[in-house]
């Protein structure tokens, strides 16, 4: 897998310009490939060694899907009152957009039209977003768990992702198990995504620890998306899952 982000969200169907609908197909991508963390450890390492985590979690290879394993993805996009779902499956052993196979959309047969859509949403460009190293905190130190939030380098983030600068991703690490269990992406302003005005930009993905591999895998991401579009009230739901990966 050439690309390292396999984010993605399938074709829209709700009226909104092309170029629109790429720029939320590439929310994935930007949040999951934005955080390149080689912060302002002061404070995040010192409460990971206090809690015995490893701070290896704080590499962001280690949260991208892997190269070299093979998964099942289903995906279940709603919008304007419409639900496409979409199941695939990755394997690393093919050549190019061959290593994409789409099972089917809606239960049934893809078309050439899907297929073709589905494989060019996955050829995404390597993300060069990176952490702003002063905007680290610790959000929240419990018994049970540790959150900590920080943001994009306004500096890093390209034109078509500027509204990522406003957005704080969190964190989520449970401290019985000491191992990551999501990161969460919000908007704390209203964002404007080219012509789209979004109110609400909530992303969820949460993870689980691969002792084979020693990295984190994703198991599900959930979109919110609430924003007007032309005065008019566009809510997009996708929801992301990825399972049975098998080493190639």
């Amino acid at each position: 897998m050439k690309n390292k982000n396999v984010i993605t969200m399938t074709k829209m169907e709700f009226g909104l310009p092309d170029g629109l609908r790429k720029t939320l197909i590439a929310l994935f991508l930007l949040v999951i490939s934005a955080p390149t963390v080689s912060a302002q450890k002061s404070v995040v390492l010192d409460a990971f060694s206090k809690h015995g985590i490893d701070a290896g979690m704080l590499n962001t290879g280690n949260l991208q899907p892997p190269e070299d394993y093979a998964f099942d993805f289903r995906q279940t996009t709603t919008a304007a009152g419409k639900q496409t779902t979409t199941v695939a499956r990755f394997d690393p052993s093919g050549a190019g957009e061959e290593q994409w196979n789409v099972v089917s959309v809606d239960g049934k047969s893809p078309s050439k039209s899907d297929i073709k859509t589905f494989r060019k949403n996955q050829s995404k460009p390597s993300g060069s977003e990176q952490a702003d190293e002063s905007s680290y905190k610790i959000e929240k130190e419990s018994s049970d768990y540790l959150v900590i939030s920080y943001k994009q380098d306004a500096n890093t983030v390209s034109k078509d992702a500027a509204f990522m600068k406003d957005c704080r991703l969190y964190m989520t690490i449970n401290l019985r198990t000491k191992k990551l269990e999501q990161v969460q992406a919000i908007n704390e302003r209203p964002i404007k995504i080219k012509i789209l005005n979004a109110e609400k930009f909530d992303l969820i993905i949460k993870y689980t620890r691969n002792e084979q591999a020693k990295r984190y895998f994703p198991i599900s991401q959930d979109l919110n998306i609430q924003a007007k579009f032309i005065g008019q009230a566009v809510n997009v739901q996708t929801t992301s899952e990825y399972s049975n990966y098998t080493k190639k």
